[in-house]
């Protein structure tokens, strides 16, 4: 799988936009806030059609304008594709793929898989367990259509529930609906909870020689899931949660609630683990995603690196250089000393100006 090229116009920073990528390491740099990262943004929707800070569209389109245009060519198994994703400040956002419009932009998904890293998914052991979903989420929407079509469904469900907890403030009668919204919470959530512990299965078949590798044999690491209730209690501990639940209006049991602690030697390194230990972790967890994407799809992703190197010792930048060998990158980064110092192979070199870009 590679992108071959990306066309953007009143994106972000860009009134118009044409890059033609090489199949192998292609360097964006240039100083910081000229718009590297929003040549990434723009490949992240063209997987995912989320961006990846979780922007709204309307501000992602460019000061004055209505609309931004994506237009991204990829080549996957031999065949040609051309993304079309118009972003409206005031409608949601239309797609199409070959010129055939799509009825929903989440079938979108799959065509074009992406690993994106940045400084900040080096925090994303210590931090909450929100991001730690959302990393779990992000990759199995794009892997398994079946867990993105639950996963939406469970998220609107959640919402129309914590509705109803509210209204049920003014309108004690509305009770009597609860149920129905239990069942149906219970019957998509436990399909989210058996595929999350699959895919945790998974990873860790990959993780474990990644991070001993890593840590210079010196660790071994294991990802452990923690449901926020299992499956065969789930029905039972949301009707015992009712009361509590009315009282303050929100739902307080299913996997929205979910965490993944991180296991290094029997120590639980969310909470106790040096920041050099989380750092190793979360590049573990970057580098298996990579492995398990080829093993799922029988392909390559495509790598976006937004400015990670600069955040990692010597040690781990060329663990991390030496590991994308195969596979089409696309990294930003302030200079290139990094790559010239370690002596590492470049295709492609684009120097990125207040939204302009030259090769």
């Amino acid at each position: 799988m590679i992108i071959k090229s990306l066309e953007l116009m009143n994106f972000r920073n860009y009134e118009f936009l044409d890059l033609k990528f090489s199949g192998g390491t292609n360097i964006l740099y240039g100083d910081n806030a000229q718009g590297k990262t929003n040549v990434l943004e723009a490949i992240y929707l063209s997987a995912t059609t989320k961006s990846h800070k979780g922007s709204k569209d309307r501000d992602i389109v460019s000061f004055g304008k209505e609309e931004a245009h994506i237009r991204a060519y990829l080549e996957k198994e031999g065949n040609e594709y051309k993304i079309d994703m118009h972003l409206r400040k005031n409608k949601s956002k239309g797609v199409a793929v070959d010129g055939q419009k799509l009825k929903k932009a989440a079938e979108l998904l799959g065509l074009l898989n992406v690993v994106f890293f940045s400084p900040e998914d080096l925090s994303i052991i210590k931090n909450g367990p929100a991001e730690r979903r959302r990393f779990v989420d992000m990759e199995l929407c794009q892997l398994d259509n079946f867990y993105l079509y639950n996963l939406n469904h469970y998220n609107k469900i959640v919402n129309q529930r914590n509705k109803l907890l509210k209204d049920m403030y003014f309108n004690p009668q509305l009770k009597d609906t609860l149920n129905i919204w239990d069942s149906q919470l219970v019957s998509f959530g436990s399909k989210i909870i058996e595929r999350r512990r699959v895919f945790i299965n998974q990873l860790n078949e990959i993780i474990y020689g990644i991070h001993k590798k890593l840590s210079g044999d010196k660790e071994e690491l294991v990802i452990h899931y923690e449901p926020d209730v299992e499956i065969e209690n789930f029905e039972d501990t949301l009707k015992n949660s009712q009361e509590k639940d009315i009282k303050l209006k929100q739902t307080h049991v299913g996997p929205h609630r979910d965490d993944f602690s991180f296991i290094a030697d029997n120590i639980d390194i969310r909470k106790f683990g040096s920041q050099g230990q989380q750092r190793t972790a979360a590049l573990s967890l970057k580098l298996s995603e990579i492995e398990l994407v080829k093993k799922i799809t029988k392909d390559t992703p495509v790598l976006l690196l937004d400015d990670v190197l600069s955040e990692l010792d010597s040690s781990r930048q060329n663990y991390l250089l030496n590991s994308i060998g195969d596979i089409q990158t696309i990294i930003t980064c302030t200079g290139l000393d990094e790559f010239v110092n370690n002596r590492f192979e470049i295709d492609k070199v684009f120097k990125v100006v207040e939204g302009t870009i030259q090769e």
